[in-house]
C-alpha cells in the first residue's frame, strides 16, 4: 500500500504522525511519502521536502514566499503523478491541500482531508472547491461535520487524538515535580505561538501583561514555552527589550508540561488553545496579524469568537484578545481575576472536562478506518 501525506506546521505534524503510527500498526509495509516534520519522520513517512517551508501564516505574510511553496506543490504534484499513491492525505494546511487534492483528485486519486479548514468562520465560498477536491472529509470537532454534511460532503467527525492522548485527570502535581516547581507556587504559563511572526506580534504585549500580574503579585512565576531554539532565542531577545526586569523561565519543547504546571494559560489562539482545556486551564487567548491580513479578514469573517473552547461551548467561556483589543492592563485584569477566583476556575474545570469526554473519540483509529475504507475502493 501507498500513502501520500502532507502536514504544513507542527499541530499538522503531530495529527499525522498519530495516523501514520495507526495506518503503519494495520499495515507494516505501507511506503508513506509527502512532506511532514519530526514526529511524522520519526513515524516512518519520508518527506521529500521540509515540512518548515510550508509553515509561515496570514495572508500577507505568505506573499515573500509565494513562488518558493507553488514551487513545492507542483513537484509534489510531479511526484505523485509519477508515483501514485491508493489515497493521498492532507493534513490541515488548506491553502497549500486543497489545490493539490483538487488536482490528484481530476488524475483518479483519492484524496483525504484531515482537519477540516474554517470555512464554516470565514470565506465560506471556498467549500465548493472543498467538495470538488476532496473524497472525504475528517473533522476534529462535531460543529463542523454538521457543517459539512449540510453541504452533501462525505465526511467523518473522529474526535481529536490529543483528547485521548492528555488524561481526564489533573496533572498539574506531576508537571509542577517534574519541572521543580514548589506545589503550593502561582503559576502563570505564556505561549506566544510557534511562529515568529505569532511571537513577534504577541510577546511584548504578553511581557507587558505578566509586569502587571507581577505587581499585583509579586511572587507570581513565570513559565515561557518556546516551540524551538529558535524561539527560545526569540523570546530571550524581546524579554530583555520589553521587560529586562521580569524574571522568566524558558523551556523548550516542554509546552505540555508548562500548561500542566500552571494556574493560568496566556497564549496565542490556535491548536494550544485545545490542549490548555484538555489540561483544564483557565485561560486569556490573544491573537494578531498584519494590518493588512486583518482588513481582508474582517470582511470574510462571519463567527463573533475565535478561541476553540468558545466555539465548542457555544459561548464565551475565556476571554478573548483580537488585533486592536489587545491590551496589557485588561489582560493583566483577566489572568488575575483567574488566580484569585476558585469558584471560577472550578467552574471552567467542569465545561472543559465535558466538552474532553465529548471529543474523546479514538480519533487517530476512526480515521485510519476512513483512509484505509477510501483506498480499498479505489
Amino acid at each position: 500500500m501507498r500513502i501520500g501525506i502532507v502536514a504544513g506546521e507542527p499541530s499538522g505534524d503531530v495529527l499525522g504522525a498519530d495516523l501514520i503510527g495507526e495506518l503503519r500498526r494495520r499495515h507494516p509495509q505501507a511506503e508513506i511519502y509527502g512532506i511532514g516534520g519530526p514526529r511524522m519522520l520519526a513515524a516512518g513517512c519520508r518527506s521529500l521536502f521540509p515540512m518548515e517551508k510550508l509553515a509561515v501564516m496570514g495572508l500577507t505574510e505568505v506573499l515573500p514566499h509565494l513562488w518558493e511553496i507553488l514551487g513545492i506543490r507542483k513537484a509534489l504534484l510531479r511526484h505523485f503523478i509519477a508515483n501514485p499513491p491508493d489515497v493521498f492525505i492532507g493534513v490541515d494546511a488548506p491553502s497549500f491541500n486543497t489545490g493539490l487534492e483538487l488536482q490528484l483528485r481530476r488524475r483518479g486519486i483519492k484524496t483525504v482531508h484531515y482537519v477540516s479548514p474554517s470555512v464554516w468562520a470565514w470565506r465560506s465560498y471556498r467549500v465548493k472547491k472543498i467538495a470538488q477536491a476532496v473524497d472525504h472529509m475528517l473533522t476534529l470537532f462535531p460543529f463542523e461535520a454538521q457543517f459539512y454534511a449540510q453541504q452533501g460532503m462525505q465526511v467523518t467527525f473522529v474526535g481529536h487524538p490529543l483528547a485521548n492522548a492528555i488524561a481526564l485527570e489533573d496533572q498539574q502535581a506531576q508537571a509542577r515535580r517534574s519541572l521543580q516547581l514548589a506545589a503550593d507556587a502561582q503559576v502563570v504559563a505564556i505561549l506566544p505561538g510557534s511562529r515568529f511572526s505569532e511571537i513577534n506580534y504577541l510577546l511584548p504585549d504578553f511581557l507587558r501583561t505578566a509586569r502587571h500580574c507581577r505587581n499585583e503579585i509579586p511572587q507570581l512565576v513565570f513559565l515561557v514555552a518556546a516551540a524551538h531554539a529558535g524561539a527560545s532565542q526569540r523570546i530571550s531577545e524581546l524579554a530583555a527589550q520589553y521587560a529586562p526586569d521580569l524574571t522568566l523561565r524558558v523551556l523548550v519543547d516542554h509546552t505540555h508540561e508548562v500548561m500542566a504546571a500552571a494556574d493560568i494559560v496566556l497564549l496565542a489562539s490556535g491548536t494550544a488553545t485545545l490542549e490548555a482545556m484538555l489540561l483544564k486551564r483557565p485561560m486569556v487567548v490573544a491573537y494578531r496579524v498584519s494590518r493588512l491580513t486583518a482588513w481582508i479578514a474582517r470582511r470574510l469573517l462571519h463567527i463573533d469568537r475565535f478561541a476553540l473552547p468558545n466555539l465548542l461551548a457555544g459561548e464565551m467561556l475565556v476571554p478573548e484578545f483580537i488585533q486592536d483589543q489587545i491590551d496589557p492592563r485588561p489582560m493583566a485584569e483577566k489572568v488575575l481575576y483567574f488566580l484569585h477566583s476558585d469558584a471560577e476556575r472550578q467552574r471552567l474545570r467542569s465545561r472543559f472536562s465535558a466538552i474532553h469526554q465529548q471529543l474523546r473519540c479514538d480519533a487517530s483509529s476512526k480515521a485510519a478506518d476512513a483512509v484505509l475504507a477510501l483506498a480499498a475502493a479505489r
